[in-house]
């Protein structure tokens, strides 16, 4: 019985060593891992920041009443181009009733003054006529004469004011609401039978129109504090609208914020560019767009791929490996440049034809191997 117990393991043993030298031939004839090398080379590289916005007119104007009164009459829509001076729409004036009377009473009181003053007058002129009173007695009841002769001018034109919206009479002057600028109708915020408050020193006043100049539009976006000092004006932006993405759009920089806003932890500093127009092509305020800002260019310059680039852990300094022979390379320490995230500047440590790993294709040539067993 335990003859055939140490058969037994003698066996299992015999087995497990015919096993273990197996692995090993099978380890030492499998093909070595070859590393891929690729080769500097030149090429211009841009440093690029995108710049969120929205693209809208540069000029927009509000038309608003000279006049409070009731929507009567809008003769436009949103949308329709309409020239400097067209009809917009039509006011109907309500009185105000505390107002109209006391109009009402400053215009009696003034002809009863005048129609005293003009007795006087009258009186004046028979005695300056026989030669009783001097010629300045009789000027000054003639001044007078004509001073109330002219409040009663002025206190009915403010009655008429009150009650027709105009001093002559007809209301057309100031309740015809006009478009002040040629442009397009961008909205319409109030609806006929809205009431309506005219523009003064106290009150902005109601808006009965937006109209702007659609073939003048700019875009307006934000960009981060640590980009902004990079940003000179009048250089060019390529924007992109996202109503629009079959066709990308040139900018010029003309204005950048003086000052930054805080928004959520961030500085950002608001930046405008004109934006040139294209033919056929129908862009409406408010869309939403992307400014690719150049913050730096270089041209004519060595690069390498930046997965090439690898970082000492303990320094964090940068580094590839350049092959010396077939299959044999060297650590070789770099200095970089620009990067536009694709390819990186490389200023000192290598020239145009040198070699060098493709160290990330390690994980890949395993898994290829795995397969093949």
């Amino acid at each position: 019985m335990r003859k055939a117990i140490k058969i037994v393991i003698i066996l299992l043993l015999l087995v497990a060593f015919i096993f273990v030298i197996k692995f090993f031939i099978d380890k030492n004839s499998s093909s070595p891992i070859e590393f891929k090398t690729e080769l500097p080379f030149i090429t211009n590289i841009e440093k690029k920041s995108i710049a969120t916005g929205t693209v809208i007119p540069e000029d927009e104007v509000e038309i608003k009443p000279q006049i409070s009164g009731i929507i009567e009459y809008i003769f436009v829509e949103e949308g329709k181009y309409v020239e400097k001076g067209d009809l917009i729409a039509k006011i109907k004036v309500v009185p105000n009733e505390q107002a109209l009377n006391s109009a009402n009473g400053r215009v009696i009181n003034a002809q009863l003054s005048y129609d005293n003053i003009a007795q006087e007058y009258d009186r004046s002129k028979q005695l300056f006529n026989k030669g009783v009173i001097a010629i300045q007695e009789f000027n000054t009841a003639q001044l007078k004469y004509n001073q109330a002769k002219q409040d009663i001018v002025n206190a009915k034109k403010d009655y008429r004011i009150i009650k027709l919206g105009s001093a002559n009479g007809s209301s057309s002057a100031n309740t015809n609401i006009r478009a002040t600028i040629s442009g397009t109708i961008l909205e319409i915020p109030v609806k006929e039978g809205d009431q309506v408050i005219e523009s003064n020193n106290f009150n902005a006043g109601t808006t009965i129109a937006f109209i702007a100049d659609l073939k003048k539009m700019i875009f307006e976006g934000k960009v981060d504090e640590t980009e902004v000092g990079k940003l000179k004006e009048n250089t060019t932006l390529e924007v992109t609208i996202g109503a629009i993405d079959f066709q990308k759009f040139k900018a010029n920089l003309t204005f950048i914020a003086p000052k930054g806003v805080d928004e959520q932890g961030a500085v950002l500093f608001k930046i405008k560019a004109s934006l040139e127009m294209i033919n056929n092509v129908n862009i409406r305020a408010g869309y939403s767009a992307n400014a690719a800002l150049i913050l730096e260019k270089k041209t004519n310059i060595l690069a390498i791929k930046e997965a090439l680039v690898q970082y000492d852990r303990k320094t964090e300094q940068p580094y590839v490996e350049v092959e010396k022979t077939p299959q044999e390379f060297e650590r070789r320490e770099i200095k970089l440049g620009i990067s536009d995230g694709i390819n990186v500047e490389i200023i000192e440590g290598l020239i145009e034809n040198e070699k060098i790993k493709v160290w990330n294709q390690v994980s890949a040539e395993k898994d290829k191997y795995k397969k093949k067993k």
